[in-house]
């Protein structure tokens, strides 16, 4: 079963439990052992385990019946209900009161045993005041030393090492896993006699049909089951034929996940209304009646554009069908048709800005519509929030309600704004969590916390330019590109003074993102916004090794479009394998493009494609041509 909890990895030493940490987001995470020896189900000692250091992987899940309890003992007391077992688990962990984690009655499985040979944490350096551990599912030591911040010490459990500024992963397909074993089944079967907690409902399948028939059952009697899970996880069981196989840069190809279909609920459709994104893009999300539906109380769910509501004939008052698409995003399915009021009249896209009145327009190729103007509130919001995320400068405690006093106190207009801010203007904002049901809902001042702030803004100076550009959220220019610009034109001003030809000298940087770099550049406010962050300090050269150009690849000099929603990989995935093999991937359709790849729901730039003769390829295609180009 695919368990909806919470990733952890447990290290043993010689048999004994001595670090529990999260997996957090597969390059960090939390050390949380004192909470993890509360959990019934994970052993302290391993019966006649390995000797040495192990890492054992799992799942940590709030059971069902203890969620239903937990929710009414919170009910009687008057405090806001979880929303679902998952989160549930996920806040219980993170909890700094082992006391309280003991009493909400967590459980885990576990289904991987792991080791490493090459002692990946030799010489780990230290950045920005903390050590960067890397674990490379390794279980080290390097946590001895690692300084506690906001209360909490920051965990090693990457898949990676660490290399100047950033995390070089090393897939677990390297590492010796199962020590001795064959099988799967015989190491789960070991795991078991360990004392290990394993998932008692798995079963050797012998051919496809059985996976099926499998998968099926499960499919049907999921409910029945004291977790949740939204699939099921399809491995190859002779560990062998699984070294043999191997894996891409990104999965394993002995392995696959069956997700179960989503589950659906029928709610009315109260309103329709537009989202504001950091680069303009205007999005429609319906306001729902609350209904419960895979594990959550749902009241908005995603339209994705004005065409789309339009191909669904979405309207407000419908009664609609909604769904989890992987059992996360709500989505709007369709409407009832047999239950449409009268009056219900067909949704139009706005003209303008709901934010900052400015007209709103849409390129011939898309189907998003934007706001250009790059003061309006919403759009400055947002892109506050994005240069302050853990994947762009990571300034810890700059979040939403932060970011909202700042613009309503007119004290940022812009992220170089942000180095000149002072404590004291800090102490006294009130900020309040957006969910106002959360366990901290309570309206607080900042008080020493902004003082906090700063000082991560002042640390976060000393970021690589990488970082930064990401940061700076350029549209089109996602975390890989950044990095690419950043190693190939070793600083900023390189990059802004650089030519579109010159761009695209870089590899993997194609005509959409050298386009999208240089109208950036051109603007005279972000020239004055990048020598403003220069003149606080902010860091705008690189110490990352420069690029390396393979010029052999499979797809070498062929442009692909991705379009549609793909169900097996993300779109950073489908690009990054691609850019791997050769290939450039572009934003629109062109008759310079060679391979369209349609995923579910595609749009317009499908149509385009279909006149201009450009090959379409499935997602299963898609998938078969990539798995060539890597064998």
């Amino acid at each position: 079963m695919k368990i909806d909890g919470l990733s952890i990895a447990l290290t043993y030493e010689d048999g004994r439990l001595v670090r529990g940490a999260t997996r957090g987001d597969g390059t960090r995470g939390e050390e949380v052992t004192a909470n993890v020896r509360t959990i019934r189900a994970i052993p302290l000692a391993l019966r006649r385990g390995p000797r040495g250091r192990v890492e054992i992987r799992g799942e940590v899940y709030l059971p069902r019946a203890s969620f239903e309890r937990m929710n009414r003992e919170r009910e009687d007391a008057g405090e806001p209900l979880f929303q679902n077992p998952r989160n549930a688990a996920a806040g219980t962990m993170r909890n700094l009161d082992p006391a309280l984690v003991a009493k909400r009655s967590l459980s885990a499985f576990t289904y991987q045993v792991v080791t490493d040979p090459r002692d990946a944490l030799k010489g780990v350096p230290y950045r920005n005041g903390r050590r960067e551990a890397a674990t490379a599912d390794a279980v080290t030591d390097a946590l001895k030393g690692v300084p506690y911040q906001n209360g909490r010490r920051e965990a090693a459990t990457a898949d990676a090492v660490t290399v100047g500024d950033g995390l070089q992963t090393v897939p677990s397909h390297q590492l010796e896993e199962g020590g001795h074993h064959q099988s799967h089944a015989a190491l789960l079967e070991s795991m078991r006699e360990w004392g290990l907690p394993v998932e008692s409902h798995w079963r050797r399948c012998v051919g496809i049909a059985e996976v099926a028939a499998f998968c099926q059952e499960w499919a049907d009697e999921r409910q029945t089951l004291d977790f949740d899970t939204d699939g099921v996880v399809i491995k190859l069981d002779d560990l062998a034929l699984r070294e043999k196989l191997g894996s891409t840069a990104k999965f394993p190809r002995w392995a696959t996940a069956f997700k179960f279909p989503a589950q659906q609920a029928h709610t009315k459709l109260l309103r329709i209304d537009v989202n504001v994104g950091r680069t303009g893009a205007v999005t429609p999300y319906a306001v729902l009646e609350p209904v419960f539906v895979a594990g959550s109380t749902i009241s908005m769910a995603t339209l994705h554009n004005a065409e789309d509501v339009a191909r669904k004939d979405v309207r407000e008052g419908d009664t609609v069908v909604i769904e989890k698409a992987g059992d996360v995003i709500p989505k709007v399915v369709a409407p009832i048709l047999s239950l449409r009021p009268p009056d219900a009249v067909p949704w139009v896209m706005p003209t303008t800005c709901k934010e900052c009145g400015s007209t709103l327009h849409r390129d011939e190729e898309e189907v998003v519509w934007r706001c250009d103007n790059p003061s309006c509130p919403a759009r400055i919001r947002r892109s506050l929030e994005h240069f302050a995320s853990r994947s762009a400068m990571n300034i810890e405690g700059l979040g939403e309600s932060l970011v909202d006093q700042l613009i309503e106190q007119d004290l940022v207009h812009d992220f170089a704004d942000l180095y000149h801010l002072e404590p004291s203007q800090l102490e006294n904002l009130t900020v309040a969590p957006r969910d106002p049901k959360s366990e901290r809902a309570v309206p607080r001042k900042l008080g020493k916390v902004g003082r906090n702030v700063v000082e991560q803004l002042q640390r976060s100076k000393a970021n690589d330019v990488a970082r930064l550009i990401y940061a700076l959220g350029i549209r089109h220019v996602g975390e890989k590109a950044a990095t690419t610009l950043a190693r190939y034109f070793r600083d900023i001003d390189r990059i802004m003074s650089a030519t579109a030809e010159e761009l695209q000298t870089a590899p993997e940087i194609g005509p959409v993102v050298a386009e999208s770099v240089r109208a950036f550049a051109s603007e005279p406010r972000n020239q004055t916004l990048v020598d403003r962050l220069k003149a606080a300090g902010v860091k705008t050269t690189t110490d990352l090794p420069e690029p390396t150009v393979d010029p052999v690849g499979p797809l070498m000099g062929k442009t692909f479009v991705l379009t549609g929603t793909l169900t097996s990989m993300t779109r950073e995935q489908a690009t990054d394998a691609l850019e791997r093999l050769g290939a450039k991937v572009s934003g629109s359709v062109s008759k310079k493009t060679n391979y369209l790849v349609a995923g579910a729901e595609a749009g317009s730039k499908l149509e385009k494609a279909q006149k201009l003769g450009v090959d379409v390829l499935t997602e299963d295609e898609f998938r078969d041509l990539i798995m060539r180009g890597q064998a």
